[in-house]
């Protein structure tokens, strides 16, 4: 297995590392290696869950909407 120092790791990081390590159980060495895991995992979708929505629909064309102009004024709602 491979070694790996990390310099000029930020305080306040280091802190909320050894925190989370201590919630999870785990040593900081763990918990840098658990979350180096999940990140390089490929578990996590390279797009957003918009981009999929608008791939999933994209044949079935768009709607023209007219945009009013930022000038306008918001109307007061009326109660009935």
């Amino acid at each position: 297995m491979a070694s790996m120092i990390i310099r000029d790791l930020d305080d306040d990081l280091k802190a909320r590392l050894r925190i989370q390590a201590a919630e999870h159980g785990h040593s900081m060495e763990a918990e840098v290696r658990a979350i180096l895991a999940t990140a390089l995992s490929g578990r996590r979708p390279a797009r957003g869950l918009g981009s999929h929505i608008r791939d999933r629909f994209a044949d079935l064309g768009g709607v023209d909407l007219d945009i009013p102009s930022r000038g306008d004024v918001a109307g007061v709602a009326e109660l009935k």
